[in-house]
């Protein structure tokens, strides 16, 4: 048997086994004769009854419509700004039903979303009345331990990921909030506190199978249609719906050494001085994030470090002596920590989420001028939480060809990313003014952009984004996408 079947197989055997109990919500209301949807053009279409009722009939998993139970909760996504309503959500419960929504799409020409965890911040993940393909139902993995890989289900979560494989003493990089997608976040990078000893997640993907514009579910490696496994480590959601992650797995200890430190606001440029130095002499074995952040209410402003140290416990002291010696500590709960409740640690279970804008950049280096601009310019607010942190990269990340994958920053030592959050019922319009006056005042000391943190950047800026890889990256999404139906991403737009 090929692997490529064996694979595929094992997928199968994993939604059956998995998802027979899965009953999703309840698709009730009457079709109507007609329904109102877009195009992916912006153009009105019309959808007829006999077609609605021949896909929701079809699927295995459900398909919404605006009165069904459940539509109003699986068009979110989690930034309470995003307020969208699309025309139908089809949530799939294995490779078929994907397969049935991207040919129903294609064929309508419609507005097209892919969701998973909901993480998209920007929006991209739902729509207007188009088409979500809804992925969330869509979760199991199989462990192959002698080869140290895992097999992941495209709607999977990291959680899933870490729970497949850390009990049994084996990980990989996957982002620090656990109920983020595993397709999204391996699809654009993949930072996390694994990612300087282990690369990107996208590093780690030994192949994939994907559902393309066309509705075939294809197998891709380094070997077969290696131009589309090259496109999709990097490139997002261009190509098509990963449905199938095969993740290189490595030894990895249960417990880390982690937590929070959190310092005197009053030496917050010093600790930022003493970050840009250190990290990139610190062990990959640390990761660090330092945060600065002015809380709502006029509770003060703090600045802090989420850490990570995943080497020997006995080496554990030694690695953060320059951080403990850094700056004056007002809290450190550093200790032994179970890596899966680690990462669970920035978890919210509301599904809605806080209204937020973000932008954000790569940093080569932390200089005394982007260091002045995050903090001089960091505003309390009664309503409003605002922050500046850093995601760190460096160690594995950095030594990997920029055209190795389609991913081509490996050059910056951090993402930053700024913003603000707020809650229910307040005015967005101001929160939102602030955080771009914010970001245009940092901005001039960043490198391009995480697209996984894409926030309303012109289609210019997507294209140099992708540095040299942008041309290479077009002519894959002509063969693979020729109509841009996966358009709601950082699009690469085909020219045939």
């Amino acid at each position: 048997m090929k692997r490529r079947d064996f694979i595929t197989n094992s997928s199968m055997a994993i939604s059956a086994m998995l998802f027979p109990s899965w009953k999703g919500y309840s698709a009730e209301s009457e079709i109507p004769s007609d329904l109102l949807a877009i195009t992916g053009d912006g153009e009105n279409v019309t959808l007829k009854k006999g077609d609605i009722t021949n896909l929701r009939e079809s699927l295995k998993g459900t398909l919404l419509l605006k009165d069904d139970n459940g539509y109003d909760v699986a068009r979110l996504v989690r930034n309470r700004v995003i307020d969208r309503n699309p025309a139908l959500i089809a949530q799939c419960v294995d490779e078929t039903d994907i397969q049935k929504a991207v040919n129903f799409a294609r064929e309508f020409n419609l507005l097209t979303a892919v969701k998973c965890g909901g993480h998209s911040v920007s929006g991209k993940g739902t729509c207007d009345q188009g088409i979500i393909i809804d992925l969330s139902p869509f979760r199991g993995n199989r462990l192959d331990i002698e080869n140290k890989r895992l097999f992941i289900t495209g709607g999977s979560w990291l959680g899933d990921l870490d729970d497949a494989t850390i009990p049994y003493g084996l990980g990989t990089t996957a982002g620090t909030v656990s109920h983020t997608g595993v397709g999204g976040l391996a699809t654009g990078g993949g930072f996390g506190r694994l990612g300087r000893k282990y690369g990107l997640t996208l590093d780690n993907i030994k192949s994939i199978q994907i559902v393309t514009a066309d509705g075939r579910l294809r197998y891709a490696d380094e070997n077969e249609n290696a131009d589309l496994f090259w496109g999709v480590r990097g490139g997002g959601g261009n190509f098509g719906i990963v449905t199938m992650f095969e993740f290189q797995l490595h030894p990895m200890n249960k417990q880390v050494v982690g937590g929070r430190i959190t310092f005197d606001f009053s030496q917050v440029k010093q600790l930022l001085k003493f970050h840009a130095e250190h990290s990139l002499e610190a062990s990959v074995d640390m990761y660090q994030d330092p945060v600065v952040f002015a809380p709502p209410m006029g509770y003060g402003n703090t600045v802090y470090f989420d850490v990570c140290y995943s080497g020997p416990h006995n080496m554990a002291d030694k690695a953060f002596e320059p951080l403990r010696k850094a700056g004056k500590i007002i809290h450190d709960d550093i200790d032994i920590i179970d890596y899966a409740v680690l990462q669970k640690s920035g978890d919210d279970n509301d599904p809605r989420g806080r209204s937020q804008y973000l932008k954000g950049g790569f940093t080569i280096n932390i200089t005394d001028g982007l260091i002045d601009a995050i903090v001089d310019n960091l505003e309390s607010h009664p309503e409003r939480g605002s922050m500046a942190f850093f995601q760190q990269a460096g160690g594995k990340i950095n030594t990997i060809a920029p055209d190795a994958t389609a991913f081509p920053h490996r050059y910056p030592e951090h993402n930053l990313i700024t913003g603000s959050f707020w809650n229910k019922g307040v005015d967005t319009a101001p929160h939102i003014a602030w955080s771009r006056s914010y970001w245009k005042k940092v901005s001039p000391y960043t490198d391009g952009f995480y697209i996984n943190d894409e926030f309303s950047e012109s289609q210019k800026d997507v294209n140099l984004n992708f540095l040299g890889n942008y041309e290479r990256l077009v002519q894959i999404k002509n063969k693979y996408d020729p109509t841009n139906l996966f358009r709601l991403n950082a699009n690469i737009k085909p020219t045939v």
